[in-house]
């Protein structure tokens, strides 16, 4: 089980990546969303994600508890949840993924509006919650920018 925990936790491995891990893993999450994901109807789309979460939130837990670590920076599986989150219904033109990209990662790191609260949320729990509430608030802006600018939400 624990093989599997590090499996899904590092999201394959990009958690191991020396340099910047949750934003390769981001990336990869908009990669995967540009050539196939964005093709899926959205309420499987939303099934996937939810299947995402539950799965980060377990997995996760498994590996954080065996390092007895609060958020190993080697779990990125939360990251790609709040970039899936990030990108819902989002049209899969670069320039639109671009944006919810660099939004996501921003309010990632910078944390706005109590999200950095949510970590302290013990095990699986916390270390999805806040990227997941900073994916809704990219997916917010995200909206706001394209329905300014133009083009599909």
């Amino acid at each position: 089980m624990l093989k599997l925990s590090e499996i899904i936790s590092t999201f394959f491995g990009a958690g191991f990546f020396p340099l910047a891990p949750g934003t390769l893993a981001s990336f990869l999450a908009v990669i995967i969303y540009k050539y196939l994901l964005s093709n899926f109807a959205w309420p499987y789309y939303f099934l996937l994600f939810l299947l995402v979460v539950a799965a980060g939130i377990y997995f996760s837990t498994v590996y954080a508890r065996h390092f007895n670590l609060k958020d190993p920076g080697k779990i990125v599986i939360d990251e790609v949840a709040g970039q899936l989150l990030a990108l819902f219904l989002v049209t899969p033109d670069w320039k639109w993924l671009a944006i919810s990209f660099l939004l996501f990662r921003f309010f990632d790191i910078v944390k706005p509006l109590g999200i950095r609260k949510l970590e302290k949320i013990n095990w699986g729990w916390g270390i999805m919650a806040d990227d997941l509430a900073a994916g809704l608030l990219a997916r917010l802006v995200t909206g706001l920018v394209i329905l300014t600018f133009g083009g599909g939400a």
